[in-house]
C-alpha cells in the first residue's frame, strides 16, 4: 500500500455524489443500489443521481428510479 493511500474498510462507504464525480465521506468498499439493494464496489460505481444522492448498479436501475420519481411528482 502506498503510504499516501487511506486504508479502506470493508463496509459501506458514505458518498457525496457530484456531477461526474463523487466524494468519499466515510471509507468503505461498496455502496448499496437505491433500486435493487445490490452492493456496488466503488471501483464499479458508474451511475448515480446528484439530485437524489443515490447510487445505481446500472443504467436500467437508474432509469427505473427516474421513471418512478417522475410518476410521484
Amino acid at each position: 500500500m502506498n503510504r499516501h493511500e487511506t486504508p479502506r474498510r470493508s463496509g459501506e462507504a458514505q458518498i457525496r455524489y457530484l456531477d461526474g464525480d463523487y466524494q468519499i465521506l466515510a471509507n468503505g468498499s461498496f455502496v448499496v443500489c437505491a433500486v435493487t439493494g445490490l452492493q456496488i464496489p466503488l471501483d464499479e460505481l458508474r451511475y448515480w443521481s446528484v439530485e437524489r444522492q443515490e447510487p445505481y448498479v446500472d443504467a436500467k436501475a437508474s432509469l427505473q428510479r427516474h421513471l418512478r420519481a417522475a410518476g410521484e411528482s
